[in-house]
């Protein structure tokens, strides 16, 4: 059953106004999942086990080695797997 209340509408409008924020994919997902998390501990919205899913494939394709700079491939998935937890949000 998804999340009802204030708390949950302000995560859910908060993460997906970070998913379309202007600026580089990769650091926008990185804000995005910070503010999920948040959300999460505060007890604000509900992780389901296709956003686990969903969050540990974003991780993923955000990881880089040391010095590692993130292109294309890895904004490119950040933007798809965002898209897919927005939609999901709505369950959380």
């Amino acid at each position: 059953m998804a999340s009802t209340g204030a708390a949950a509408v302000a995560a859910r409008s908060a993460f997906r106004e970070l998913m379309e924020a202007k600026g580089h994919a990769v650091e926008n997902a990185r804000a995005a999942v910070d503010g999920l998390e948040t959300a999460f501990v505060a007890g604000a919205l509900t992780r389901t086990p296709l956003l686990d899913q969903m969050l540990g494939d974003l991780a993923v394709a955000l990881e880089q080695a040391d010095g590692q700079k993130l292109g294309g491939k890895s904004a490119e998935a950040a933007r798809f797997i965002l898209r897919a937890i927005s939609r999901e949000l709505d369950n959380a």
